[in-house]
C-alpha cells in the first residue's frame, strides 16, 4: 500500500503550528501563574479592610470594586492570561488532532505504528483529557505543567523520534493495534496529569509545613494553586481512573500477543516493564488505603510509577531489543 506524501507533508505542517499554538499557551499559563500571588494579596487586603462597595464603567458591564485601605480592588480578579492560554489550547488541540489525522490518512492505518506517532498521538490525547477535566472543575492552574510536558513531547517526536511515514510490520496489523494503543493512550494521559498535580501536592505540602509563625506561606506563583490537601485528593482520583484503564492495556497486550505470536506472556522487556507499571501503581493505591501510607508516602510512589513509565517509553521501546522493537525510532 503506497503512502501519499502530500497528506504526510501536510501533517507535519499542521503539527509545527500546533506547537506554536501550545507555546502561546504555555506563556499565558505561565503568566496567570506569576499573577498568583498579587490576587492572593488583593483577596487578603479585601478580607482584612473596611469594604465599601463601588460601581464603576456605566457604559460597561458595570465592574463591582471593593475599597480597601484607599485602593480601588476588583471583587472578581479576572484571569485574562488564562482565559486566552485555554482558547490557545483548543486552537493547539484542533490542530494536533489534524496533524495526526492526517498521517493516519497518508498511510490508511491508525497513526501509532511507530514511536513518533505514539509520542505525538498520545500527547494530544493528554491535552484532550486536560480539556475534558476543565469542564468538571477550574484546573487552569496546571496549565503550564501539562502544556509544558506535552511541548516536550513533541520537540522530542519531531527532532528524534521521526520517523517517515510507512507501513506496519505484519504483527502490527491487527484490530488489537486499535483498541490496545487507544486505551494506553488514555490511561497513559490520566497517569501524565496526575504526575503534575502529585509534584505539585508536595511542593505546596512541604511550603504550607515551612509556613511563618503567623501561619501564612511567604508569596510565590503557588499562591494560585489549591492547598496540599486538595492536590492530594485530585491525584487521587486520576489515579483510581486510570489505573483500571491501564489493566485492560495490559490484558489486551496479552490478547494481541496471542493472536501475533501464540503465547500470552514471554517475558519481552516491554510485557515485563507494562507489568511492572502496574505493580507500582497498584501498590500506590494499595498505600492510600493503609494507615500511615498516605499524603507524601503514597506520593513517592506515584512517583516511582510514573518514573516507570517514562523508562518504558524512552528507554525499553528504543535501547532495549525485543519483540517491540519494530516501535522504535526509525
Amino acid at each position: 500500500m503506497s503512502v501519499n506524501e502530500t497528506l504526510a507533508n501536510y501533517s507535519n505542517l499542521l503539527l509545527y503550528s500546533a506547537m506554536a499554538s501550545y507555546t502561546g499557551a504555555f506563556l499565558g499559563y505561565t503568566m496567570d501563574l506569576a499573577g498568583g500571588a498579587a490576587r492572593a494579596e488583593r483577596s487578603t487586603a479585601l478580607a482584612a479592610a473596611p469594604r465599601e462597595l463601588a460601581m464603576v464603567g456605566a457604559g460597561e458591564a458595570a465592574v463591582g470594586y471593593e475599597r480597601a485601605g484607599g485602593a480601588d480592588v476588583p471583587v472578581r480578579v479576572r484571569r485574562k492570561s488564562a482565559a486566552i492560554a485555554v482558547s490557545l489550547t483548543v486552537l493547539a488541540l484542533l490542530l494536533h488532532v489534524a496533524a495526526v489525522v492526517l498521517r493516519g490518512l497518508s498511510v490508511q492505518r491508525p497513526p501509532w505504528g511507530n514511536m513518533y506517532e505514539f509520542a505525538t498521538a498520545g500527547s494530544a490525547v493528554v491535552t484532550l483529557v486536560f480539556l475534558a477535566a476543565l469542564r468538571w472543575r477550574d484546573l487552569r492552574y496546571l496549565g503550564t505543567f501539562v502544556i509544558g510536558p506535552v511541548l516536550l513531547t513533541l520537540g522530542l517526536a519531531v527532532t528524534v523520534l521521526y520517523t517517515q511515514a510507512g507501513q506496519l510490520v505484519p504483527s502490527l496489523k491487527s484490530v488489537w493495534l486499535a483498541i490496545h494503543v487507544s486505551v494506553a493512550f488514555i490511561s497513559s494521559a490520566l497517569f501524565t496529569i496526575a504526575f503534575s498535580l502529585t509534584i505539585l501536592y508536595l511542593v505546596q505540602d512541604r511550603r504550607e509545613r515551612q509556613a511563618g509563625a503567623n501561619g501564612v506561606p511567604p508569596r510565590s506563583f503557588m499562591d494560585a494553586i489549591p492547598a496540599a490537601r486538595e492536590l492530594d485528593l485530585v491525584a487521587y482520583r486520576l489515579h483510581a481512573v486510570a489505573f483500571p484503564l491501564w489493566t485492560f492495556t495490559l490484558v489486551a497486550g496479552a490478547i494481541w500477543a496471542e493472536n501475533a505470536w501464540g503465547r500470552y506472556w514471554g517475558w519481552d522487556p516491554k510485557e515485563v516493564w507494562t507489568f511492572v507499571i502496574w505493580v507500582v501503581y497498584a501498590g500506590y493505591l494499595h498505600a492510600r488505603a493503609t494507615r500511615g501510607w498516605q499524603g507524601r508516602k503514597a506520593a513517592v510512589v506515584a512517583l516511582v510509577g510514573y518514573g516507570c513509565i517514562l523508562f518504558n517509553f524512552l528507554v525499553v521501546n528504543i535501547y532495549i531489543v525485543g519483540l517491540h522493537s519494530y516501535a522504535g525510532v526509525g
